[in-house]
């Protein structure tokens, strides 16, 4: 990436290293509270307290061959990578992926995705030495991050070791925009150190470019490239079987914490004949407590766990798995996208438009902002203010099946043209294959 002059002065090369000696001076600082955090975790998700010492760079696993490093946090962006992770295999099948995540569930996702055909590990945290540990373990010639992760350590590294390191699928809401230029030159530096930047769409991309990146390509989401496996789009089906063909079902995808007391709430001022409603928290240690508050709400529910024919009298389906949200979008009639009701950014609502899907989103979707701004001028969702909004418009489309099939068409197709990011991106990542 070019580099302007101002950016080779030595006050600015000095600023910025001392920018990052205190960066990594306040990691160690808080290396209590990181473990306290990891402990404090586990007593919710147990897989916390697994896998421990890859966190510090420090892994049993060998380094099978060439490697090609793919960095996804969480389950969000595992299931983004899979296109991409796809086409990395077909261009460079001398190459083995390593699939490296922070959190037990895009772990947990990664296993399920792609299963032994990758080696999956915790990227370590931004400890210097714990970064180089890494590098120098399993040797990648090239490395690609996800969405949103800048470290400026693991980037210093990756440029001191000659590894090619890339951006995709790239995303900087207005509210991460404005949290980086509180630190505009350590920012301006990690961006500095990226091989190439592959944004989602054009807001991105202009505010990147805000912090200093240069180059920036819109190359569009890769999630749209994701295809809704047909062994869980079958499992839907057999699901809707279980639910009962006639009655009308209402999903919340990915619900974040309160937002359930909302949707009950919502659920209670619809007024549609045998209305079941599947809500699929996010979080998996959060299915108890939402049982929890159904149960205190007098709300009648069984768990998708159980396996069990669903009771007429039944009102929620607790969806409490993971890595099954295309079987749950393809068993419903509507969907609502979570962590969209409270100001959590919303989730992906793509998922939903590919399986044709009517979608009702809240007012805060700045993680998807640009495609639910499209979503919606394709006719494709309907965008509502609040939970009572939420209440009448899901009425409204599960009254009106005419009015759900032309939103679940103009889904498809809202798909369909947004797709090929994959290939884009594909074109930038650069590197010496090696033997």
């Amino acid at each position: 990436m070019a580099e302007d002059a101002s950016y080779d002065s030595p006050f600015t090369i000095y600023h910025s290293r001392a920018m990052r000696y205190a960066y990594t001076l306040l990691l160690y600082f808080l290396l209590p509270y990181v473990l306290a955090r990891l402990v404090w975790r586990a007593r919710r998700q147990r897989g916390y307290l697994e896998h421990v010492a890859e966190r510090f760079g420090r892994y049993s696993q060998g380094a099978d061959g060439p490697l090609i490093w793919v960095h996804a946090v969480s389950v969000g962006e595992t299931r983004a990578a899979e296109p991409l992770i796809h086409a990395l295999r077909g261009k460079y099948p001398g190459h083995r992926i390593l699939l490296t995540h922070m959190t037990p569930t895009g772990r947990e996702a990664g296993e399920a995705l792609f299963g032994g055909n990758v080696t999956r590990c915790y990227l370590p945290y931004d400890y210097p030495g714990a970064v180089m540990r890494f590098l120098r373990h399993f040797r990648p010639r090239a490395g690609v991050l996800m969405e949103t992760e800048i470290w400026p350590n693991l980037i210093y590294a990756c440029r001191a070791q000659g590894v090619p390191l890339h951006l995709v699928n790239a995303r900087l809401s207005e509210k991460s925009f404005a949290g980086y230029l509180r630190f505009p030159r350590l920012v301006r530096e990690c961006l500095a150190g990226l091989t190439a930047i592959a944004a989602q769409g054009g807001d991105d991309a202009r505010r990147l470019t805000a912090l200093g990146a240069a180059g920036v390509r819109v190359t569009g989401s890769v999630k749209f490239d994701v295809t809704p496996p047909p062994a869980q789009l079958e499992q839907g089906r057999a699901w809707r079987r279980d639910f009962g063909e006639s009655r009308p079902v209402l999903l919340a995808a990915s619900t974040r914490e309160g937002e359930e007391a909302l949707l009950l709430d919502a659920l209670a001022a619809m007024d549609v004949p045998g209305l079941l409603a599947v809500i699929v928290p996010r979080h998996p240690q959060r299915f108890d407590e939402v049982e929890r508050l159904l149960a205190a709400r007098g709300v009648s529910c069984q768990r998708r766990s159980g396996n069990a024919a669903i009771a007429p009298g039944t009102r929620v389906v607790l969806g409490d798995s993971m890595g099954e949200m295309f079987a749950y979008h393809a068993a419903c009639d509507v969907a609502f996208i979570g962590g969209s009701l409270l100001p959590f950014g919303g989730q992906n609502l793509i998922e939903a438009c590919a399986v044709g899907r009517p979608v009702l989103i809240g007012p805060s979707t700045y993680n998807f902002e640009e495609a639910v701004e499209l979503a919606v001028q394709a006719g494709a969702a309907i965008q509502v203010p609040d939970s009572a909004a939420l209440a009448r418009e899901a009425e409204r489309v599960l009254r009106d099946p005419a009015a759900a099939r032309r939103m679940g068409q103009a889904g498809l197709a809202f798909c369909a043209a947004h797709r090929g990011a994959t290939a884009r991106a594909l074109e930038l990542i650069q590197f010496e294959p090696g033997g």
